[in-house]
């Protein structure tokens, strides 16, 4: 269970990683956005809610002075209809182009909120489904592992 569904090879995140600073003056090496985005598309229902507010704090801190590529992500991963609605009418050539990889922001436009929200829970259920698939192997080799340590005979651990 080394390796996360959607989410680079270790090597990779390292070297895109971010640096802060805690508020005792610890440095501490974190996941880049995009890369712990990526990571917490999981079938998880507590994951879900922190993507949603991981992404909505960067778009608050810096949607005023946006570079293209942050507009592009945030186009890709937005999960609030508001503010998808709000990045697509600010950036509507970049919404275009990325609608053909985010079919949902067909809907990015006043008064569609309503089938954004519905686009949006059909996207999670499908990373939820994702998830599951991708992990049900790997959860199966552990429980085979683990059985595979127990002694049929007694019931105690072997070896």
């Amino acid at each position: 269970m080394t390796k996360m569904r959607g989410v680079a090879p270790f090597p990779k995140l390292w070297a895109r990683r971010t640096s802060m600073e805690l508020a005792d003056g610890i440095q501490c090496e974190v996941m880049a956005l995009p890369d712990l985005v990526a990571a917490k598309k999981t079938q998880r229902d507590k994951d879900w809610p922190m993507v949603r507010r991981l992404l909505e704090a960067h778009y608050f801190q810096n949607r005023e002075t946006a570079s293209a590529a942050q507009a592009r992500f945030w186009l890709r991963e937005l999960r609030t209809p508001e503010l998808i609605v709000e990045c697509a009418t600010k950036w509507p050539s970049l919404c275009r182009t990325q609608t053909r990889r985010r079919p949902l922001l067909a809907y990015a436009q006043p008064g569609q909120e309503a089938r954004l929200e519905a686009a949006l829970k059909a996207e999670e259920w499908a990373e939820r489904q994702a998830d599951a698939k991708y992990w049900a192997p790997l959860k199966a080799e552990l429980e085979q592992m683990r059985h595979e340590r127990l002694d049929p005979q007694s019931g105690s651990r072997g070896r």
